[in-house]
């Protein structure tokens, strides 16, 4: 029988999985974070694993990408070719990222132009269909993570339609990180409840990912119907958001559902000792410090830097005598001085010991978001020993234990967000008694090989239970 198989009631089943993810980069955000450090922790553990992306940035050969932009035929795919081959020119000539878009959707597509012109989100991305083609080995188990991708520049990556047909050839497990599954377009709410009933006359068609034209009620019934068909194994990283989940119309698709926290690396993110963490970044050792971790921070309508901007002020004006630094980690710009400090920008950071030295170098992290799902970043400050300061919404109540690792205020208001920063800035044994429990608590709960062990016993689960009951049926 060898090592690679273990015993079951009924037949055998393999201890080494063939585990291919779906996201929208390889290297990203949250969501994508997510899934990396789960591709790499999967690799580690001796599983076959990859990852089919929307657009891939790094050289892993286990990463996969999915072609976007919903051109057919010969002039589609030299459309896709030509916005391929202006790639490296993004970010360095102006107008590129727009003309790339151009080919990939109106260009490549009338259609798909006309349809987006019309508000109705975009699901015509052929490759989709290849997807358990694109990899050498056959998957016992797909998980997709983010499957919209408005920022990309072809508008998209994956065909939601594919879902029911992808859903019968192999166990597929969906992570949802944020809420735009369960609405006519938005991947946060923000308080609206239409999603509940079937959307339309939505009240902001800005918010990402943004339409032209209310089609919410069009897009909603269309995931529905997607959703009646297929038979989906959900998780969610927050029990606020299963709770939407259930609420919502994509419960009818569950197989089963499990909330699991997202894990962090403790390894990389852990206490340290500031002084040297200061010493690497050149801040001032005496100055007391500030970090917000956001991608697109100042930009990012969901993260409100501009309360984040307020509560650094106030807390300037309470230390008039000493030096205040606000770091924005996740964005380019000039730095803002102001009376006795400055507001300093930091370009995204690939490199996550870098990142680390930041929350290792601050006294308090800050989190201002008006809605968020389970943040990594609050999850990283906690296994760094900070606390916290964060809004009172969402998922975040589940990651920051009000008055033990941190404290919670109300979205937008930032004199409440700087009264708390103050009194832990003021109260240097508060402060590090918060931080203690932070990073004990952390590495209790959050740590990424739980994440993983539970994700791997669970695909084993689901595996098994398929396999049951396909040799039942045959033998029936």
């Amino acid at each position: 029988m060898g090592n690679h198989y273990r015993l079951c009631s009924v037949t055998m089943y393999p201890t080494k999985m063939r585990i291919l993810q779906v996201g929208t980069y390889d290297r990203g955000g949250g969501a994508e974070t997510v899934a990396w450090q789960l591709l790499e922790e999967y690799r580690r553990r001796g599983h076959s694993a990859a990852m089919a992306v929307g657009e891939k940035h790094g050289t892993d050969p286990d990463i996969l990408r999915v072609s976007g932009g919903g051109g057919h035929g010969k002039w589609g795919k030299l459309c896709h070719r030509l916005a391929s081959q202006l790639s490296p020119l993004e970010g360095k000539v102006r107008g590129v990222w727009q003309l790339r878009r151009a080919l990939h959707t109106w260009i490549a597509s009338p259609k798909q132009w006309h349809d987006l012109y019309l508000g109705k989100e975009s699901f015509d991305f052929p490759d989709t269909w290849h997807l358990l083609a694109s990899w050498q080995e056959r998957p016992d188990i797909v998980h997709c993570h983010n499957l919209h991708g408005g920022w990309l520049s072809h508008g998209g990556y994956f065909d939601l339609r594919a879902l029911p047909w992808l859903s019968r050839q192999v166990p597929t497990v969906v992570t949802l990180h944020d809420t735009w599954l369960l609405s006519g377009h938005c991947a946060y709410t923000l308080g609206c409840e239409r999603w509940r009933s079937g959307c339309g006359n939505c009240p902001d068609l800005t918010i990402y990912p943004a339409i032209s034209r209310d089609a919410t009620a069009y897009n909603w019934l269309r995931k529905k119907d997607i959703y009646a068909r297929s038979s989906l194994f959900i998780s969610t990283p927050s029990r606020w958001l299963m709770a939407q989940v259930e609420q919502s119309m994509l419960a009818p698709a569950i197989a089963e559902a499990r909330v699991i926290p997202n894990g962090v690396d403790l390894t990389v993110f852990c206490p340290g000792k500031m002084e040297e963490a200061r010493a690497f970044l050149d801040l001032p050792q005496n100055a007391k410090v500030l970090i917000f971790v956001a991608n697109a921070a100042k930009s990012n309508m969901f993260k409100d830097f501009c309360t984040i901007h307020k509560a650094a002020l106030l807390v300037g004006a309470r230390f008039r005598t000493e030096r205040i630094i606000l770091i924005v980690l996740g964005d380019s710009a000039d730095s803002e001085p102001f009376e006795n400090g400055e507001i300093r920008f930091v370009p995204f950071e690939q490199d996550r010991r870098v990142i680390a030295r930041y929350y290792q170098a601050a006294d308090v992290h800050v989190h201002a978001a008006k809605s968020d799902t389970f943040p990594n970043t609050v999850l990283e400050a906690r296994a760094c020993g900070k606390p916290t300061v964060a809004t009172a919404v969402d998922g975040i109540p589940e990651q920051v234990e009000e008055g033990r690792t941190g404290f919670l205020v109300p979205a937008g208001d930032a004199d409440a967000m700087a009264s708390r920063v103050v009194q832990l800035l003021e109260n240097d044994t508060l402060r590090a008694q918060m931080g203690v429990i932070a990073a004990e608590t952390a590495s209790r709960l959050f740590d990424l090989r739980l994440q993983a062990e539970t994700y791997l016993d669970w695909y084993q689960q689901i595996i098994e239970q398929q396999n049951y009951a396909r040799a039942v049926s045959h033998a029936s």
